[in-house]
């Protein structure tokens, strides 16, 4: 009996290992699927949160640039108001579109011009039109138009402007033409004068403005009527700057 007994207890065992063996093998295998499924939801909610930054960090962006248009657009309209302003106490003529397009031009050339601002453009074309601000105003040695363009250098800075060129009246008349040629000479010639210097240039011609800076800007190597247009001029740009809406 007790051989039997042995011997049961002998067949048994083997079957007891394998099934320890086989309850190990499925826990390491539940064990590797419960840390494969940890990883992987661990990357997704990383995943998740690099993409949450990232938009996040596409919507601040989206915001500086909305806000930054939002700061140009006041600047503009702010910019445009003031030129109104400015041309209503010289001519309340004009009608509201035309006012709006010569403001906004001037606007957008103080933008491509970076030594030119607003309030100098106004002063300039306050004078030069004889405080008109009449887009036809012709002057008794034919400069023409807002900005006071002779009709020989009409021709050349309308070629420089890609402006096709008809005759001095249809150009130099048209107040859209006229500063965008205006503005560009004035800006050439500041660049290279400076304010005063430009101012000289602009009115007497670019001999005696570099003449004049030559000799301690020497009043004598001006034209008489430059000498009082470039105070003339100075004082309304500080006017210009110094008023506000």
């Amino acid at each position: 009996m007790d051989d039997e007994k042995s011997r049961i207890k002998r067949d048994k065992e083997p079957v007891n290992g394998t099934n320890r063996s086989l309850k190990n093998t499925a826990w390491i295998a539940v064990s590797s699927l419960v840390i494969i499924a940890l990883v992987f939801a661990v990357s997704q909610v990383y995943l998740e949160y690099r993409r949450s930054v990232q938009r996040m960090d596409e919507l601040t962006g989206e915001l500086v640039q909305l806000r930054s248009a939002m700061n140009i657009d006041s600047v503009r309209q702010y910019q445009i108001q003031k030129i109104l302003g400015i041309m209503s106490t010289h001519n309340d003529n004009l009608s509201s579109v035309d006012s709006y397009d010569i403001a906004s031009e001037i606007y957008e050339m103080s933008v491509k011009y970076t030594n030119l601002d607003v309030d100098l453009i106004c002063a300039v074309i306050t004078h030069e039109s004889a405080g008109t601000w009449d887009p036809e105003v012709i002057s008794p040695a034919g400069a023409m138009g807002l900005m006071q363009i002779m009709p020989v250098t009409g021709f050349f800075l309308a070629n420089s402007e890609g402006i096709p060129w008809t005759t001095p009246e249809d150009i130099i008349q048209n107040p859209i033409y006229n500063i965008r040629m205006g503005t560009r000479f004035l800006s050439m010639l500041t660049n290279d004068y400076g304010l005063e210097g430009g101012l000289a240039a602009y009115n007497g011609g670019e001999k005696y403005a570099a003449l004049w800076l030559k000799n301690g800007k020497d009043d004598q190597y001006l034209l008489t009527e430059t000498r009082g247009y470039i105070p003339a001029v100075t004082l309304l740009y500080q006017n210009y700057q110094a008023d506000g809406l």
